[in-house]
């Protein structure tokens, strides 16, 4: 699989601060972006877990924006004069993420996540307790419409893990994670248990480590000295968590 584009960032039209990581809307020699920032408290780990969910997501069927690496070079012309962005836009000079902007894109109404197909609910469903994602609730789903299709956005809360991996035990993985019940699909979810070794054979060893590697070197942050220092064996380590979570039974799908 190919790497993520590279891009530079010409011009900040707008932030989205309606998000606490205060993305921006970037124009590109490639078009619009929505750029997660380096800069921002969560720092490049909440990049990474976007790509990873991206591309996990993706090979379950599920559409989610497309990403690329967007450079950040201050000072940046922008049509946002507000100081905290600005002061922003300058902590991330460097590599961000960039997910393609979807012009005329909109959340998810109420009913529509009332009536929503239950086969794609619970692929929904299924991927976020997989990655232990606990942003995509009632009052905040991250879906959006555009194209006849529903988007997944914003995953930088998955993989919790990550922000602690000296705690990381055998039995780690094997955690339960969010709650179906506060999830956003709760309702619609009703194929968890019959889509689940389906969607679980999907998402070989292959598959995981394809989806790990595509998080360039630029966006990982190892742990300061030992083993996971390394790219390599960090990235290996990622591998290896997801792996043992989808061991069976998966403690996130309900009467497994």
């Amino acid at each position: 699989m190919p790497p993520l584009p590279r891009l530079d960032a010409r011009h900040v039209r707008a932030a989205f601060r309606r998000s606490s990581t205060l993305p921006v809307l970037v124009d590109t020699d490639d078009g619009a972006y929505v750029v997660k920032l380096r800069g921002a408290a969560q720092g490049v780990r909440a990049l990474t877990a976007e790509v990873i969910v991206a591309e996990l997501a993706e090979a379950l069927g599920l559409a989610v924006p497309a990403r690329a690496l967007i450079r950040i070079t201050p000072p940046l012309p922008t049509d946002d004069r507000d100081q905290e962005l600005g002061d922003l836009v300058r902590a991330s000079a460097g590599w961000n993420l960039g997910l393609r902007h979807l012009p005329g894109a909109r959340e998810l109404t109420p009913v529509e996540i009332a009536t929503l197909d239950e086969a794609q609910a619970s692929r929904i469903a299924w991927i976020d307790g997989l990655v232990m994602n606990v942003d995509r609730t009632t009052a905040n789903p991250n879906l959006l419409a555009w194209g006849g299709r529903v988007w997944l956005i914003d995953h930088g809360a998955a993989l919790p893990f990550q922000y602690a991996w000296a705690e990381v035990t055998e039995a780690h993985p094997r955690r339960a994670g969010p709650p179906l019940a506060a999830h956003a699909l709760r309702h619609r979810a009703t194929r968890l248990a019959a889509l689940d070794a389906a969607l679980a054979a999907t998402l070989s060893r292959r598959v995981i480590e394809a989806a790990v590697a595509r998080v360039p070197d630029e966006l990982l942050a190892p742990p300061p000295g030992g083993a996971l220092a390394e790219p390599a064996r960090l990235r290996a380590a990622y591998v290896a968590f997801l792996w043992k979570r989808l061991a069976p039974p998966r403690p996130w799908v309900p009467g497994e």
